[in-house]
């Protein structure tokens, strides 16, 4: 890596991504999945062994686009080379979640043995090409997570009662919804099917199924920016959340999934940022503007830290992404949810 980091030296945010995307090449960057092994598989301290498979968004994407971000020791939207909650909650299980998919240089995404189908950029159903999403680093290539299962159940056909299937879509649906009234009907749409997915999953044969609902985005630092100081986003994320709710429990799913309410402790969390451990809220992010190349989470390691440990004292890498901390912590609330259900400790 320290040939990658000479050749990058001195690169600031105000770079092109199709600059970065030269540079990338031209260092030579690699894979970049710097995550830790997991636990002995003799005795995970979940209590139970159980195989991970993820489906979602950029919340959940366990390195995607590692082979291109990896060349700045990037990878993952969060403080790097720090770990998602996905991995954080496989890893207690006595599993390691890997990528289902990752990026070539050409801009084509190449099927792995990875069970993480979550990627950067992707909403419900939308699909990729009606976003412009670092489009010039990555292309437009994110598959949505009606995609996501479409070529899950290809690959490996139906799911199995020693899985724990993950399930945490929505987020770029609200921000990319606009403003009411157009708007509702775009989250309205997102939450319903994604309840739709939910449902196929059970119906697939899934006995384990975690559906974790939309953080409050209004409170991120993307949206405490806004004029409206995050107004719109927190409401879109409300209407999202009592959609997906409804519609779990109208299509008779509801009581056969384990439902996280990431909204209430998102906003619990951050009212409450120094007792868990921060020292600065959403008020600011750990991954430095005018070091991290495109400003994203995606291309933040710890050269670019606006400090060295701001991957734990700081609540957001980027204007949207959990630090390596908030995941950590986030994975924690999720075992003890599913605990709670009866499944492991």
């Amino acid at each position: 890596m320290q040939r990658t980091g000479n050749c990058l030296r001195g690169v600031t945010s105000a770079i092109t991504s199709t600059i970065l995307f030269a540079l990338l090449w031209a260092c030579g960057g690699g894979g970049g999945d710097e995550s830790s092994p997991g636990p002995s598989a003799a005795n995970p301290p979940g209590g139970v062994h159980l195989q991970i498979v993820s489906f979602g968004d950029s919340l959940s994407d366990v390195g995607t686009y590692a082979p291109i971000a990896g060349a700045v020791g990037g990878g993952r939207f969060t403080t790097n080379p720090g770990q998602v909650w996905t991995q954080n909650v496989a890893q207690y299980y006595g599993d390691n979640l890997s990528a289902a998919y990752t990026i070539g240089i050409d801009h084509k995404l190449s099927a792995q043995s990875g069970l993480g189908y979550a990627e950067g950029g992707s909403t419900v159903a939308t699909p990729a090409n009606q976003y412009d999403f670092l489009s010039d680093v990555i292309g437009n290539v994110e598959m949505p997570v009606t995609q996501q299962l479409s070529s899950y159940v290809s690959a490996h056909g139906n799911f199995n009662a020693n899985q724990l299937v993950l399930v945490w879509a929505g987020s770029n649906d609200v921000l990319r919804a606009g403003t009411p009234p157009a708007a509702n009907a775009t989250v309205d749409q997102a939450a319903t099917t994604l309840a739709q997915i939910v449902a196929q999953i059970v119906q697939g044969g899934a006995t384990h199924v975690v559906v974790v609902n939309v953080p409050n985005v209004g409170l991120s630092p993307k949206g405490i920016a806004q004029a409206d100081h995050g107004a719109n986003l927190t409401q879109l994320s409300q209407r999202f959340n009592a959609t997906l709710n409804a519609a779990l429990q109208s299509n008779g799913v509801q009581g056969k999934v384990i439902e996280i309410d990431s909204y209430t402790w998102a906003t619990q969390l951050i009212a409450n940022y120094q007792s868990n451990g921060f020292t600065v809220s959403n008020t600011a992010q750990a991954c430095d503007p005018a070091k991290t190349p495109d400003d994203t989470a995606l291309l933040c390691s710890r050269p670019t830290y606006v400090a060295p440990n701001a991957d734990q004292t700081y609540m957001f890498a980027d204007n949207l992404h959990p630090t390596t901390r908030m995941h950590a912590l986030f994975a924690q609330f999720v075992e003890q949810q599913i605990a709670r259900s009866g499944l492991g400790h």
